[in-house]
């Protein structure tokens, strides 16, 4: 059985999809719809922008879907198929475009809603990320409880990997406890507190334009960051959509679910290769590869 993921927010690079999407033209499409969609130049803020720019949430979140679903077409181009798919954070969305959810065009009108809505919340209160390495995911979790200020467990990521989102404060706090516990903390750059209550009003506002667009059942199995597992019940996406932005990321559980179902394949699309290490660090006996550039392509199909 074999899973096509999708990268998430934090992976983009300059120049990310650009041999790739520059070997065939028809892969163009993609970038041409989502011009069309945010009113900018797509394929320019991908190819042409400076890492600060592209790490703008407005830019990084349409430019990664684009690519990682580029990258996904030009693997279907030389005849792979897949059994399902999971997304990390903004990775659903090219998930539920690769399963036949949606289209490419509601796609781009959801991530839209989705970064604007999102880069408004963080710009409005102040949030902050970081990874903990090497501690049980249970003991993060108590020890963001305990803190004074708000921080909470929100990206489920590997056993050994918990990031924590919150205010600075809060993020501070247990940050000073992790170092007495001799835990290795990693501030992420992001510009707010994703998968928090911190994203409450962006989740308000997002679920406006998500609950106009039509989702139609998956042609595959599609795997859920708020269920942990195959999600079956797609009556109220736009709801399931609205609470991802507040609700931790349960990937750590979909995993556990997909090696169940019997998944032993699987095939990350987009740029980094983190979800491919997550893979790799959390099942064993498994195939694991990123696809993001032709020499990935090429190694992957040839």
């Amino acid at each position: 059985m074999t899973i096509s993921l999708f990268s998430g927010q934090g992976s983009q690079t300059p120049g990310m999809g650009k041999d790739i999407a520059e070997s065939d033209i028809s892969l163009m499409k993609i970038f041409e719809t989502g011009s069309e969609i945010l009113g900018r130049d797509l394929k320019a803020i991908c190819f042409d922008s400076p890492a600060e720019e592209l790490a703008l949430t407005i830019n990084a979140q349409p430019a990664i879907m684009a690519v990682s679903l580029v990258c996904l077409n030009a693997a279907l181009s030389k005849g792979y198929t897949f059994d399902g798919v999971a997304g990390h954070s903004l990775g659903e969305y090219a998930a539920m475009q690769a399963s036949g959810m949606i289209s490419l065009e509601d796609a781009f009108r959801l991530i839209k809603a989705r970064a604007e809505a999102m880069d408004e919340a963080a710009r409005s209160q102040k949030g902050a990320m970081a990874a903990v390495m090497k501690v049980a995911p249970e003991k993060v979790a108590e020890v963001c409880s305990s803190c004074k200020e708000y921080v909470a467990a929100v990206n489920y990521n590997s056993p050994m990997q918990t990031v924590i989102a919150g205010t600075p404060e809060g993020i501070a706090e247990a940050s000073a406890v992790f170092a007495e516990m001799k835990a290795r903390v990693v501030t992420l750059n992001v510009a707010g507190a994703f998968h928090s209550k911190l994203m409450q009003s962006a989740a308000d506002k997002f679920y406006e334009t998500a609950k106009t667009i039509t989702f139609k059942t998956p042609e595959v199995k599609y795997y859920s960051n708020v269920t942990g597992g195959e999600l079956t019940d797609f009556s109220d996406m736009a709801g399931i959509l609205a609470k991802h932005i507040v609700s931790p990321v349960l990937f750590t559980s979909e995993l556990a679910a997909m090696s169940e179902a019997g998944a032993d394949t699987f095939y990350e699309f987009g740029p980094g290769k983190t979800l491919t290490g997550l893979v790799k660090k959390t099942l064993s006996g498994v195939k694991a590869a990123n696809i993001e550039n032709l020499k990935t392509l090429e190694e992957a199909f040839n």
